[in-house]
C-alpha cells in the first residue's frame, strides 16, 4: 500500500501507475482514520457511499483508458467551514448542526472536477474564530505532536488530518492566521494566497450568508510538500461564480529559483509582538543553515510601516470582517474595537491600509521575500475559557502569561495587507514541537514565496510524520 504520509505528488504517481486503486486508497484512509484519529479528533463527519461510488468510477475510467483529472482518485477531507454538497457542513456552530448543503463551495467543485474523492469533514472552532479547534458539537482537536496542546485554529482539524496522513491534502481558510498557525503548529506546509485569487464562495462563517467575500479572508491549500502547494494553487485559483464571465489571472513567475539569487530579509522578532525564545531559537538556526547554504539575508532592513499601528488596525479590520470582538466591545476604530464598525469607520481604516500596502510594495521593490514569525509561541496547551471566548480574557500560562490576543500580531500585520505567505516546517523546539515561518512575497507574487520555500526545503528538510502517525 502507498505511504499516505508521502506527498500528494507521490500519491498521484502511485494512482497513475496503478500501484493502488482509488477504491483501495479510500478504504486505506478510512481504516487509518478509524485506527488513529481517536486521540486527535480531527475528522468529524464521514460519508462513504458517494465517495466509494466516485472512486469506483475513477478506477473504471482508468481501466478503460479514458481521461481522468489530475487529482483522480485522491481521497480528500474538507474543512467544516467550507460547504460540501451532500455532506453535513456546520462551520463548527450549533446553528448549522444539521446543515447539508445542496451546492459545493467553488473550491470543492474545482477539486471534484479534477477527480478528488471528497469523503469527510474536519473540525473547526465555532465560525472559525479561534487559534484553537474545539466546539460544542465535536469537541476538541488535539495536536498530533502532543495531544495536550492545540493544533492551532481555525484550520486545526485540516492541518492535523494532513499531518496524520488522513487526507491527500486540505483546503484551509485564513483571515487572521487560520492556515498559517495550524500549518506551523502541526509541522505541515500551508499557503495563504494573495487576497482575491482563490474563490471563497461557500464559506460558512454565519448562519445565512454563504456567498459573501469577507475582507482579508482567503482559502488556500495545506499539504505535505511545497510541490503539492504549487499544484493545488493552480487548481484552486479562479473566480467566484458571479465573476467568471470576465475574470482572468496571470500570476507572474517566481522572481528567482536558486537560493543564492533571492533577495531576502529576516525579521525574527520585534517589540510590537515579542517572540518566545523557543520559537526564535528555531528560526535563528534555520537562518544560519540557509546562510551557510548560500542565501544572502539582510537582518536589518524593515518595511516603512508603523508595526504597532499596522498590526492593531489590521486586527480591527479582521475583527470587523469576522464579527468577533477583539476585546473591548467598542464600535470605534480609534478605540481598538472591531465589531460593528460603521461604514465610515471601516473606510477610514481601509484607506490607511491602502497607504500601508503601498509602503509594502515599495519595500518589495528590491526585496523578494521576507522571513518573519507565524506567531509568538509554539503549540500551546489547551486553554478553554468558560464562555468559549478566548480573545478577551485568556492567558497562556506556560508562556509567561502571554495574553491570548498576542497571538494575532504577526498574522494581522501581513494578512491585512493582502500579501501571499507560504509557511513551511523549519524545525522543532527542544520539547519536540514544530515551528514554521512566514515566507512573505509581494502581492500576487505567490510563485515567489513558493519557489523560495522549495529552496528552504532543500536545505532544512520538510514535513515529517508526527509520532501519532507512525
Amino acid at each position: 500500500m502507498v505511504d499516505v504520509t508521502s506527498s500528494l505528488i507521490d500519491i498521484i504517481s502511485a494512482l497513475v501507475a496503478r500501484e493502488v486503486s482509488a477504491r483501495e486508497l479510500l478504504d486505506h484512509h478510512l481504516e487509518r482514520i478509524g485506527r488513529l484519529d481517536g486521540p486527535i479528533n480531527s475528522v468529524i463527519t464521514i460519508e462513504t457511499d458517494r465517495a466509494r461510488s466516485e472512486a469506483g468510477a475513477i478506477d473504471d475510467a482508468r481501466a478503460a483508458g479514458r481521461s481522468v483529472g489530475p487529482l483522480a482518485g485522491v481521497p480528500v477531507t474538507i474543512k467544516d467551514a467550507i460547504a460540501t454538497a451532500g455532506i453535513r457542513s456546520t462551520g463548527g456552530a450549533v446553528e448549522l448542526r444539521d446543515h447539508v448543503p445542496e451546492v459545493d463551495a467553488t473550491v470543492v467543485a474545482n477539486i471534484r472536477d479534477a477527480g478528488a474523492v471528497v469523503f469527510a469533514k474536519t473540525n473547526v472552532p465555532r465560525w472559525s474564530g479561534d487559534y484553537q479547534t474545539y466546539n460544542d458539537m465535536f469537541g476538541t482537536t488535539n495536536n498530533p505532536w502532543d495531544v495536550e496542546r492545540t493544533p492551532g485554529g481555525s484550520s486545526g482539524g485540516p492541518a492535523a488530518a494532513v499531518a496524520m496522513g488522513f487526507t491527500g491534502f486540505e483546503i484551509g481558510t485564513d483571515i487572521g492566521g487560520s492556515i498559517r498557525v495550524p500549518s506551523s503548529f502541526c509541522g505541515v506546509y500551508g499557503h495563504k494566497p494573495s487576497f482575491g485569487i482563490i474563490p471563497t464562495y461557500g464559506y460558512l462563517d454565519n448562519p445565512t450568508s454563504h456567498r459573501n467575500v469577507a475582507d482579508i479572508n482567503v482559502f488556500g491549500p495545506i499539504a505535505r510538500s511545497v510541490d503539492d502547494l504549487e499544484l493545488l494553487l493552480g487548481l484552486l485559483a479562479g473566480p467566484n461564480p458571479d465573476e467568471a464571465v470576465a475574470w482572468r489571472l496571470d500570476l507572474p513567475p517566481a522572481r528567482a529559483r536558486e537560493l543564492g539569487d533571492f533577495r531576502i530579509v529576516a525579521w525574527l522578532d520585534d517589540e510590537f509582538s515579542p517572540v518566545d525564545p523557543a520559537v526564535c531559537g528555531v528560526m535563528e538556526a534555520a537562518i544560519v543553515a540557509l546562510e551557510r547554504a548560500g542565501a544572502r539575508i539582510d537582518h536589518d532592513r524593515r518595511p516603512d510601516v508603523d508595526t504597532t499601528v499596522s498590526a492593531r488596525e489590521g486586527s480591527i479590520l479582521i475583527s470587523s470582517a469576522t464579527e468577533i470582538s477583539d476585546g473591548d466591545g467598542e464600535n470605534s476604530a480609534a478605540s481598538g474595537g472591531g465589531r460593528g464598525l460603521d461604514h465610515r469607520a471601516w473606510d477610514v481604516l481601509h484607506r490607511r491600509r491602502g497607504e500601508m500596502r503601498q509602503r509594502w510594495a515599495e519595500f518589495f521593490t528590491d526585496i523578494d521575500v521576507l522571513l518573519c514569525p507565524v506567531t509568538v509561541v509554539p503549540p500551546f496547551r489547551h486553554v478553554h475559557s468558560a464562555d468559549g471566548s478566548n480573545w478577551a480574557h485568556a492567558t497562556l500560562a506556560d508562556h509567561g502569561d502571554r495574553h491570548y490576543s498576542d497571538l494575532i500580531g504577526w498574522s494581522a500585520l501581513i494578512g491585512s495587507a493582502y500579501l501571499p505567505v507560504t509557511v513551511p516546517p523549519i524545525g522543532r523546539t527542544v520539547d519536540g514541537l514544530p515551528v514554521g515561518i512566514q515566507v512573505v512575497a509581494p502581492y500576487l507574487h505567490d510563485r515567489t514565496s513558493l519557489a523560495f520555500t522549495r529552496c528552504m526545503a532543500d536545505v532544512l528538510g520538510g514535513y515529517e510524520p508526527p509520532p501519532a502517525a507512525r
